[in-house]
């Protein structure tokens, strides 16, 4: 069948919706099957009217819910007419499987209609060989400032900035600016503030758009510009610079070298993408997961999770040790093995909570060491006031349950004591491993847990024996 037979029977551009997602916010299941089909007919038509023509955001979604054959064959496809920007929207594995069967000319074709920090975005994760048979096919001064970005270190703000910025002299009015601006084909295709550099490229202020709209045009730059408060360093961390643009309200930033020549532009659609970056980052981390995408193999996947595994293979075992030493008094009183694992398990919780919180408030910079005990007051005062609550609530239960009130009284204490210790270890250890320089996110998790674990079991245990030994 000819494409024009089957133009026919699938819908054109305005029968097919404009939303394409469903109810659930993912890509429509009988859209993804237009497309499909529209592959296998090769109807280079309807995917260029219906696909190409998606916001790079939808297309990165579309891309993400194809098979992996049917992905590539639309990418072959649609050519020159694919929009490489949707690639910034996709998983990193997912990324490098289009981009690896890419033409190195096409990609260098695309790169150059992409801004700089989404062109950077794309380049970072090639090999080395292939980043630079592209970048030798660029424009000399493209080339030069994508170069200039990938020099500076990974995820730090020079990696993210745009090199594409509009900076003007001190000494001219405002009518030159705007005329300037109407006139240079090169600028950036959108901006919310003009740089103001002297013949060094130093930064010395910034005007905001709507205050050159609001003055007379012969009125000079100097006039109406204002010192930047805030410029970033080019090799500051990315999250330290979206820190700052929360902080301050900031749509836009200046980022400087370290002689403060400007060198580029940060801007909040970037910053966006951080902050949601690195919030997803802590959490995996919480859970003892490296850098793992939904896309990853199974493989991959493993290799990532079994280190941590290990380490709470370890201290589960250093855990069932001190069980072990408790073992003549289990074999007495069968009531103490049924009750152990809540006392661990509502310490576990516990941690957990007070771990989450703490490792948060240390990332964002709202805790540090002049508020440090006055948090950790609170937590063990957390700790204390919950350990009464659920102490009272479990002895009683376990002293019905039972028919013994020696059993509720134990549980009870023991419940008190593990909770005020999954409250201190949950906000102290996240505290000391930040002290040393290691992150908290990594490693918090499984020493909160093997605290709580020893101290429940410990507790619990201990003071069975020691209570079922006086009496």
């Amino acid at each position: 069948m000819t494409n024009i037979d089957e133009d026919r029977v699938r819908p054109h551009h305005d029968d097919v919706h404009d939303d394409i997602y469903g109810e659930d916010g993912s890509v429509r299941g009988d859209f993804l099957a237009l497309v499909g089909a529209a592959i296998a007919d090769r109807d280079l038509l309807f995917l260029r009217q219906e696909v190409a023509s998606l916001h790079e955001s939808e297309l990165g979604d579309l891309l993400e819910s194809m098979q992996p054959d049917q992905r590539l064959a639309l990418v072959k496809l649609l050519g020159n007419d694919f929009d490489l920007t949707a690639l910034t929207e996709v998983d990193e594995a997912i990324r490098l499987e289009i981009v690896e069967q890419m033409p190195n000319a096409q990609i260098a074709a695309a790169l150059g209609e992409l801004d700089s920090d989404d062109a950077v975005y794309i380049l970072e994760d090639l090999d080395k060989e292939d980043r630079e048979e592209i970048l030798a096919q660029l424009p000399f001064t493209e080339r030069v400032r994508l170069r200039r970005a990938l020099d500076y270190p990974e995820s730090s703000a020079g990696r993210r900035m745009q090199t594409e910025f509009v900076a003007v002299p001190p000494f001219w009015t405002v009518g030159q600016t705007i005329d300037y601006m109407r006139e240079d084909d090169d600028l950036p295709d959108s901006f919310t503030q003009i740089f103001v550099i002297d013949p060094t490229f130093k930064l010395m202020g910034v005007v905001d758009l709507d205050r050159i709209l609001r003055t007379k045009r012969q009125v000079k730059i100097e006039a109406v510009m204002r010192e930047t408060n805030y410029p970033i360093p080019a090799d500051m961390d990315q999250e330290e610079a979206a820190q700052l643009f929360e902080q301050y309200d900031l749509l836009s930033a200046a980022v400087v070298d370290d002689n403060g020549r400007l060198v580029g532009v940060l801007t909040i659609d970037d910053v966006v993408d951080v902050i949601q970056e690195e919030a997803e980052e802590d959490i995996m981390r919480l859970g003892g997961v490296g850098d793992e995408e939904l896309s990853d193999s199974a493989l991959d996947t493993s290799r990532s999770r079994v280190p941590w595994l290990l380490v709470n293979l370890v201290t589960a075992m250093l855990a069932a040790s001190v069980i072990s030493l408790f073992e003549a008094t289990i074999q007495q009183i069968v009531a103490l093995a049924v009750l152990m694992p809540i006392v661990a398990g509502m310490g576990g919780n516990a941690g957990s909570q007070t771990m989450t919180v703490t490792v948060r408030a240390l990332a964002t910079r709202n805790l540090d060491i002049h508020n440090a005990w006055r948090v950790v007051r609170r937590e063990a005062g957390v700790g204390l006031l919950n350990g009464a609550i659920f102490g009272v609530l479990i002895g009683l239960s376990a002293g019905l349950w039972f028919q013994d009130p020696n059993i509720g009284g134990i549980i009870a204490t023991a419940m008190l004591i593990n909770m005020m210790a999954a409250a201190l270890a949950g906000i102290m250890i996240p505290l000391l491993l930040d002290r040393i320089g290691a992150d908290p996110a990594v490693a918090s998790a499984v020493f909160v847990t093997t605290v709580t674990d020893i101290t429940g079991f410990f507790s619990f245990l201990g003071l069975a024996t020691w209570w079922f030994a006086i009496s």
